[in-house]
């Protein structure tokens, strides 16, 4: 898989397969700083499941680990949703915070909605 370029020339690599194993691989490799917090996090969510032998914490994990690298992976995108989330919580007006908020979550789902390769 190649990644894709951006209008700035920057190139962004693909999503990688929907396992847990192949997306550490992705996060270690493109963004690394996400590393520490994806491996606590995922013993927790290993653990919570063998305690109670049930398993959705391993699906909502990998949902949320799929956006948090989708938009790291990105780094243009990633700091435009920061910065929405940051004008919301600066910002004195409700309407306004709501609409960079809901900005913000749409970019989110979004990306979560990404396929391998892409």
């Amino acid at each position: 898989m190649t990644g894709h370029t951006t209008e700035n020339d920057q190139v962004i690599p693909p999503m990688p397969e929907r396992t847990p194993k192949a997306l550490r691989a992705a996060i270690a490799e493109h963004a690394p700083v996400l590393l520490p917090d994806f491996d606590r996090h995922w013993k927790r969510a290993i653990a919570s499941s063998a305690d109670t032998f049930n398993l959705p914490p391993v699906p909502a994990f990998m949902a949320f680990w799929w956006g948090e690298y989708a938009l790291a992976r990105d780094p243009e995108l990633d700091a435009h949703v920061h910065d929405l989330e940051i004008r919301a919580s600066e910002s004195t007006d409700g309407a306004e915070a709501r609409a960079l908020l809901e900005e913000a979550s749409k970019i989110r789902h979004r990306v979560r909605k990404l396929e391998p390769g892409e």
